[in-house]
């Protein structure tokens, strides 16, 4: 079907914002075109399809490969970025996962390591070292972040500082994870660079980092270049993508470093000392819910730990987006790759049931973390209960401030997640409601919003501005993306004095606002998603060893605030 005149400009005006401020919210770009979200959405994934842009969480950014409306490529990247660009951008994806918000990371001048930036659209505070100017430019666009330039000699290209000038600089800094590439790796030889100022910037960077990390497409295995700079067993994690061949697998399982494979939809990761072709007891595969939201990040993160102890177990992992469509492309992409079980964690509850079916028909057991699947085993949240935790920490906190006054109760709810998590809602309601008796259903505002903070800020923020600032207003919500979200409004629309709201989970961004003593935050039900892994191993080899295990099995939850979030939490300050 022809595209109409009108879908076609506005796709032409699209592009052209995206182009000029290389990343978009959804809601600006509804605004600024005078049409509805939901259409601008569609339009976003229609781009992303034919690879004009690159749909992310809330908005767009710009994609290296884009062409402007002279056909000339963007020039944004050189050509030696774009260059083997698909590969580069799901090695990339994978590696933006390791960075949460407020790390320091450092980053080099190579073209892999560039295509992180634009996966590191949604973090936040990230101090950040580079000797890449490109990679500088990309990521100090975000004001909360600092962006520091090792100083050095510019580079010929006007792309890269290269010299030994920055040594003082980064032994003052304590670097969590270092990201580099090469021009080429030998197994037996190393890792290798064409030019010697390079290879003393990337040395002095790897001395410098906690945890090391190399990227490279598999293009690059099998070449050399002028030196070397480390050896296969300097780094912790060795990332490439699916174009490697047996050979190298190997040899880098000889190492002590983790092997990471990146495919279009699933990675596989291989654990030191554990030959790829070693007859693994068991294989599992995790679709995981984002790698766009904190708390699934953290959940992939305990279950590729709690796997290194099992070496019984080859995990496969693949990302479900938040979208049903792709969740069940990676339910496809999962049955072929002879699974023994399958633990699935994505939110839309109708397409749950259809993969599970999936499944089912495979005679392949399902593992259903925090939303339900017909015929699968649950793990995940006691939602009732975390429900009432957090409510009656909320009731509390007016009654101690406000004197048992309320004004408006907002409500946010995620219909599509099911009747479960809507239990969390219902575990909070049945607790104000009993004790708040002023709040009666006219003062109750109800409010649907998607599973990120980003669509939850921008409809809060025009919920928000039709109140009154001297309301007295709790919130109570989902998960965290929603109450981080609705904070970020409130800030926007001075709302915060008289605004006392409690969260689902507990995750790092509200950890941190409790920390900052925020008078919003009352505090949030923890889940721990960091310590989903060892119990989701454990189920898994229980089922396959066909031990008994109940239909149901619940993490054991508690309530965080800002009098006890480090008694909890001491690390986040690591």
């Amino acid at each position: 079907m022809q595209k109409s005149a009108s879908a076609y400009e506005r796709h032409q005006a699209i592009l052209e914002l995206v182009q000029r401020s290389e990343s978009i919210r959804v809601s600006d770009l509804a605004e600024q075109l005078a049409v509805s979200e939901s259409t601008i959405r569609t339009d976003l994934e229609t781009l992303d399809e034919q690879g004009y842009l690159v749909r992310v969480r809330g908005g767009a950014i710009a994609r290296h490969t884009l062409a402007n409306t002279n056909g000339v490529a963007s020039p944004l990247l050189s050509p030696k970025a774009l260059k083997n660009a698909d590969e580069k951008q799901v090695i990339a994806r994978w590696a933006a996962g390791m960075v949460e918000d407020g790390d320091v990371i450092m980053l080099d001048a190579s073209s892999t390591v560039l295509h992180i930036a634009p996966f590191l659209h949604d973090r936040r505070n990230l101090t950040v070292f580079t000797n890449g100017i490109q990679v500088a430019q990309a990521l100090a666009t975000e004001p909360s972040n600092t962006v520091i330039i090792l100083g050095g000699i510019l580079r010929s290209n006007g792309n890269a500082i290269t010299g030994e000038f920055s040594r003082q600089l980064l032994q003052d800094y304590h670097v969590r994870t270092v990201f580099v590439s090469c021009t080429g790796f030998m197994p037996n030889l190393g890792f290798f660079e064409a030019d010697i100022s390079e290879v003393q910037m990337k040395s002095l960077m790897l001395q410098s980092a906690q945890r090391r990390v190399a990227l490279l497409d598999s293009s690059k295995i099998g070449s050399v270049g002028l030196t070397t700079f480390a050896q296969a067993d300097a780094f912790d994690y060795f990332v490439t993508d699916d174009g490697v061949d047996s050979q190298t697998i190997q040899s880098i399982l000889h190492t002590n470093t983790h092997l990471i494979v990146c495919g279009e939809q699933t990675t596989h990761r291989y654990s030191p000392h554990v030959t790829a072709d070693h007859n693994h007891k068991y294989r599992i595969g995790f679709a995981n819910l984002s790698e766009h939201t904190p708390f699934s990040r953290d959940v992939r993160r305990s279950l590729e730990k709690a796997v290194q102890a099992h070496q019984q177990i080859e995990l496969i992992v693949a990302d479900n987006q938040l979208d049903p469509n792709v969740a069940l492309r990676v339910a496809d992409e999962l049955l072929a790759q002879d699974l023994d079980l399958v633990i699935e964690y994505q939110i839309d509850e109708r397409v749950g049931n259809l993969i599970a079916h999936k499944f089912q028909q495979a005679n392949i057991p399902i593992i259903a973390v925090d939303i339900p699947m017909l015929g699968a085993v649950y793990f995940g949240v006691n939602n009732y209960e975390a429900g009432k935790m957090a409510g009656v920490e909320l009731c509390r906190a007016i009654r101690e401030r406000w004197n048992s006054q309320l004004d408006r109760l907002i409500v946010i709810e995620q219909p599509r997640a099911g009747s479960l998590t809507a239990m969390r809602i219902k575990g909070q309601l049945d607790v104000v409601l009993e004790e708040m008796t002023t709040i009666t259903a006219e003062r109750i505002i109800r409010v649907e919003c998607d599973n990120t903070s980003e669509g939850t800020y921008a409809t809060m923020k025009t919920v928000l501005a039709t109140l009154s600032p001297t309301m007295r207003i709790a919130l109570i919500c989902y998960n965290d993306d929603a109450a981080y979200g609705a904070l970020c409004a409130a800030k926007e629309t001075g709302l915060t004095d008289n605004l006392l709201l409690v969260g689902q989970g507990a995750d790092r961004r509200l950890r941190n606002e409790m920390r900052k003593a925020s008078v919003s935050v009352v505090g949030a039900t923890a889940y721990r998603p960091e310590d989903y892994g060892d119990y989701l191993v454990q189920l898994a080899l229980d089922i396959l060893g066909g031990k008994p295990v109940s239909p149901a099995n619940y993490m054991v939850h508690f309530f965080v605030s800002g009098a006890n979030v480090d008694h909890y939490y001491p690390t986040d300050h690591d």
